[in-house]
């Protein structure tokens, strides 16, 4: 089904949030939706590899990174299994590496930019619990709604 956050929002008037416009566009999916699963972590992706090994048909992977530039969470392997797992989508609120070939891949993904440096692998973290990053508390059983135009999170979903 397709949409338009800007849409979704004018029918919608005061039940959305919306993102502080941050995020990079990156996988061959420019609009995605789903119902939210999260993972806190701090430069250290196995909860995110964790996530995403799981089926995850109807579902987006929200990865609060603390914003941390100086590693990435998602790779291109870590893309293709989620593609293949069925997942919708990934918004990082941190970096992605291998975005070229991310590009190539079934999936949408956002997150603030790239870096080439892979993260530590030491397991620590959270998973489905509120995040809170540009200005949206992202609770995990929410709906969020991505485009070209930007992310929105619902309590309910809108489509």
């Amino acid at each position: 089904m397709t949409f338009q956050t800007p849409d979704l929002c004018d029918e919608n008037e005061g039940k959305v949030k919306v993102a502080t416009p941050m995020f990079q566009a990156y996988g061959g999916k420019a609009r995605f939706h789903g119902q939210i699963q999260t993972v806190k972590v701090f430069e250290d992706n196995v909860f995110v590899r964790d996530m995403l090994s799981e089926p995850g048909t109807g579902k987006v992977l929200v990865v609060d990174g603390g914003g941390s530039l100086r590693c990435a969470l998602v790779g291109d392997l870590i893309a293709a299994m989620a593609q293949k797992n069925g997942w919708e989508g990934i918004i990082v609120y941190g970096c992605i590496r291998d975005s070229g070939v991310i590009n190539g891949i079934d999936i949408g993904v956002r997150a603030l930019n790239t870096n080439p440096l892979k993260s530590i692998k030491q397991g620590a973290g959270y998973k489905n619990v509120a995040v809170t990053f540009a200005g949206v508390t992202f609770e995990p059983g929410q709906f969020v709604y991505v485009d070209e135009d930007g992310i929105i999170v619902s309590e309910t979903a809108l489509l």
